[in-house]
């Protein structure tokens, strides 16, 4: 069998598919359904999600929450982008443009002094503030590249997870998007966390994808999780990040974890926790596609997506959803 290229991971998407916004109701979202073990795919609505579980079954969902990353200085002049904090009052960020924002440079954010004090070795900045940044105030909710609009106030609450407690992401975890409180309240479910940072977005650009440098992100792990899911039959997975976390464990019995992970899963892959996913449509050469493929096979994967571009399925984060059992 030859090496994976990233090639092999393309795909034409019409730009009309790209869902630039939500649907006016979560669960209205439609859901493409492939069965691996038939290599069979159907098409259904998101709300038929529930009576596709059986007995014993557990959704895993990250309750992570997105922040108001995205800033701009008092001045209008330097954007400053909230990637991760690192200390009290001390930010990992993605400044534009970076020639005004080299070591020992200041800008103010909302009244707050910030200065850079390091460049890491891809140009992002550590910054230093004179206080903590009132994010919910003077920021916006930073949405992925590929929704070719400002976000709006409608953002803050739609581009959320009903779940979402956590903050710390940069980018939703899309596949949850779909939920409402009342459809969640109908299933057995656990949270894990893994905060999203701006690497999910990142295509592989080297040819062979073994040589893609993956990006890192904090997750948790609770107890009470690790009991729920190691007693459940079957663990459904809502996204790829909650996927990243479970298999991020050691083999056997699930225990209360935190850390952080660059797992890069690729066909071929022998998934260890995870038995069923629940995942939105993703970009072409992406890492995500290249799991979603290794848990559903690279071929049933690929007519997948053909037919969800054939029936005029909504991709991306504010598009429609794919359940592989």
């Amino acid at each position: 069998m030859r090496e994976a290229l990233a090639a092999d991971y393309d795909f034409e998407l019409p730009e009309r598919l790209i869902a630039q916004r939500p649907l006016a109701h979560r669960s209205d979202s439609r859901m493409l359904i492939v069965r691996r073990s038939e290599e069979k795919i159907e098409h259904a609505q998101f709300r038929d999600f529930p009576s596709l579980l059986a007995p014993g079954d557990l959704a895993v969902l990250n309750n992570s929450r997105v922040i108001p990353a995205r800033t701009f200085s008092d001045d209008a002049k330097i954007e400053v982008f909230f990637l991760e904090r690192l200390a009290p009052k001390t930010w990992l960020c993605f400044v534009k443009p970076g020639r005004k924002m080299r070591v020992g440079k200041t800008c103010s954010i909302g009244g707050v002094l910030a200065e850079v004090i390091d460049v890491k070795p891809d140009g992002e900045r550590v910054i230093r503030l004179t206080e903590e940044p009132d994010l919910d105030r003077v920021g916006h909710i930073p949405l992925p590249p590929y929704i070719q609009r400002s976000a709006d106030d409608s953002d803050r609450e739609r581009y959320q997870n009903v779940f979402a407690r956590q903050p710390g992401s940069v980018a939703s975890a899309t596949a949850g998007l779909h939920f409402t409180e009342e459809l969640l309240a109908t299933l057995p479910h656990a949270f894990l966390t893994l905060h999203v940072g701006p690497g999910t977005f990142m295509p592989v650009k080297t040819e062979r994808i073994t040589e893609h440098p993956m990006h890192e992100e904090a997750y948790e792990i609770s107890g009470e999780a690790a009991c729920k899911i190691n007693a459940a039959s079957r663990v459904v997975a809502i996204g790829t990040t909650t996927t990243r976390v479970l298999e991020s464990q050691p083999p056997g019995p699930l225990a209360a974890a935190n850390g952080r992970t660059r797992i890069f899963i690729y066909p071929p892959y022998k998934f260890q926790h995870v038995d069923a996913l629940l995942t939105n449509f993703h970009l072409p050469r992406s890492t995500l596609l290249m799991l979603v493929s290794a848990f559903g096979g690279y071929d049933l994967i690929r007519e997948a997506y053909r037919q969800a571009v054939e029936q005029e399925y909504r991709f991306y984060s504010y598009g429609d959803c794919m359940l592989i059992l």
